[in-house]
């Protein structure tokens, strides 16, 4: 079966000599990899900002947020944030942080890099597509940002848009009209540009290994990738019809989400045949599965991160790949958990109810595999390591407040409240973050040939997560007495006495935000001044680790392609080299696991 994976060899075009088409229109995916990252790091630093004005608006309601008023000209009155501002504000929040950072950075961005080189390729078989892909996202960041400037402002629907506050224009409220058009427009942009995305990788993982690369040698993270792809290809086709449909409900005048007779201040809209429910149920048959796009890629980093840091391979390596396989099919099982405030028959919330129980089964077992791996551990602390191991503790915290809501009488109390953003933040936002930052940590080296600085990332792992834990944990309690998310004041006596907790997770917002500034900071020093990285700084073994060159040169592997003899992980064995052997090495060494 090794031998059946190896590609022919197939001369790679000479490097590009133009700066254009070497860096802008680069047909590099490890160029393209990095573009990935870079609009990733864009969009988070936008949505941490927008973050900021929610939390100091939700901690002091009244308090005028000097050259607010810039960002939007009727939302902002003496720059004290409307109602509507706030919603707007948390819809471009939600929408840019969920598709523009967790799915661009960790799939995309470490993607497009490494996949290649872990599976021992030159680059990825369809480069146009791939460049297409990047930049194609890239316009539906643009579109998306242009609607704060334009009209009365972006969409104040939320990052689901639900029908028909989103489909009846701007009758519904203001950024209702052009506002959910451009953001349509955007995220019909951006699936084209995952699904051109997800083809390439598919195609890479399965036709363009090398010689001895079989699929069980692939390292976890390939996999995650790999599996990450598989679950965008349906996902992404099913939301672009979607954001299609609903442009056509606002500029041609059909009724998709529209039902007939429906009356909006007073007025009875021109609409008529819609279900409003339809939305709801294609956007969620996407929507389930995104959240499993975006935290997949961080289970195959964290698990690859850890590997090379407890040198020692996890328990089992098979059944990691076969939990996250379990979680891409089931994703698709459990998307009506979302709907069960909408009114869905009893059996059938059942019926959603029994598969996310389900779904944690494969969950728990890959906690259990990372704790289990960490008995006995040499375990090497470093930044990525650690923050591999808060990804482990973020998805647990999190995770557990899913078997709550996966109960329909349990979900239907507490399915508006800040419960449900603690839990999704948690298990979804914060974890996938972890994974990018112990990703870039981990890679850093061998992206841009230097090392960043430990000291500082530790110090940022640490404000980071005391940081989050500070402010996500206190949104379950929150949600239990009561608090409704999306209310941008706290008026009911109910609420009051929950004020001086929301002004501590402000404060704690501020301060955490402001401990990714040592980050980028870190970042970009290392980036020009970082100490020059050796070829294999972690002692790790898979292919990314065995180019001739950091970073690697333009076709990777110069001009022989490696030839694979090992499983992606033999460590603590005695070799040449020390406690463990590279995947291309034909040093032969006695392991305590069985080769694949």
């Amino acid at each position: 079966m090794h031998d059946m994976s190896a590609h022919a060899h197939v001369a790679h075009p000479a490097p590009p000599t133009s700066f254009i088409r070497k860096y802008i229109f680069s047909l590099d995916h490890k160029v393209i990899g990095k573009q990935y990252y870079g609009l990733a790091l864009v969009a988070v630093l936008v949505g941490m900002f927008l973050s900021w004005l929610m939390r100091i608006h939700l901690g002091w309601t009244n308090l005028a947020i000097p050259g607010l008023h810039l960002l939007s000209s009727n939302g902002a009155p003496g720059n004290v944030m409307t109602p509507e501002f706030y919603l707007q504000l948390m819809t471009m929040h939600a929408t840019i942080m969920v598709f523009f950072v967790l799915t661009t950075a960790p799939f995309a961005g470490f993607g497009n890099f490494f996949l290649p080189i872990q599976v021992g390729a030159e680059d990825m078989p369809f480069p146009r597509f791939n460049m297409m892909s990047f930049w194609v996202t890239f316009v539906a960041f643009v579109v998306l940002v242009s609607s704060f400037f334009v009209g009365d402002g972006p969409t104040l629907g939320g990052w689901t848009q639900y029908a028909p506050l989103s489909a009846v224009g701007s009758v519904a409220g203001p950024g209702e009209g052009t506002g959910v058009v451009l953001w349509a427009t955007s995220i019909a942009l951006f699936c084209v540009g995952q699904l051109l995305g997800a083809l390439n990788f598919i195609t890479t993982t399965l036709d363009m290994r090398t010689r001895g690369m079989s699929l069980w040698r692939l390292p976890l993270s390939a996999w995650a990738w790999f599996i990450t792809s598989c679950m965008g290809l349906a996902a992404f086709a099913v939301l672009m019809p979607a954001c299609i449909l609903l442009i056509l409900d606002h500029v041609a005048g059909t009724s998709f989400f529209v039902p007939s007779n429906l009356v909006i201040s007073d007025q009875v809209q021109p609409h008529s045949g819609g279900s409003t429910l339809l939305w709801q149920h294609l956007f969620w048959f996407f929507g389930h599965p995104e959240v499993y796009v975006a935290i997949v890629p961080g289970m195959g980093i964290i698990s690859h991160v850890l590997i090379t840091s407890m040198r020692k391979p996890l328990l089992s390596h098979r059944v990691v790949v076969y939990s996250m396989g379990a979680l891409a099919v089931l994703s698709y099982m459990v998307y009506g958990h979302h709907m069960f405030v909408s009114g869905m028959n009893p059996i059938s919330s059942l019926a959603f109810s029994f598969p996310t129980l389900i779904i944690t089964i494969p969950s728990t077992i890959l906690v259990l595999i990372w704790l289990g791996s960490l008995y006995g551990a040499r375990l090497r602390i470093t930044s990525a390591s650690l923050f591999a191991l808060g990804f482990v503790s973020m998805f647990i915290s999190g995770g557990v407040s899913g078997f709550f809501l996966a109960q329909p009488s349990v979900d239907i109390m507490l399915h508006a409240t800040y419960f449900v953003v603690g839990h999704f933040h948690m298990v979804m936002g914060v974890a996938a973050m972890f994974g990018i930052f112990a990703g870039t940590y981990f890679w850093f080296p061998k992206m841009f040939g230097r090392m960043m600085n430990e000291t500082l990332g530790k110090i940022h792992f640490w404000c980071s997560f005391v940081g989050t834990y500070c402010i996500f944990m206190p949104f379950h309690y929150l949600g239990m007495a009561g608090n409704v998310r999306r209310y941008q004041a706290f008026v009911n006596d109910y609420t009051q006495p929950l004020i001086p907790l929301h002004r501590f997770i402000t404060v704690a917002a501020l301060f955490t935000g402001a401990a990714q500034l040592i980050f980028v900071y870190n970042l970009i020093h290392s980036r020009f001044w970082g100490k020059p990285a050796p070829d294999n700084p972690w002692q790790a073994t898979s292919l990314e680790w065995s180019t001739p060159s950091t970073p690697p040169p333009h076709n990777n592997f110069g001009d022989k392609l490696p030839e694979v003899y090992h499983d992606p992980y033999q460590y603590g064995v005695k070799s040449s080299v020390g406690d463990y052997v590279m995947q291309a090495s034909p040093e032969q060494v006695e392991t305590a696991q069985g080769e694949a």
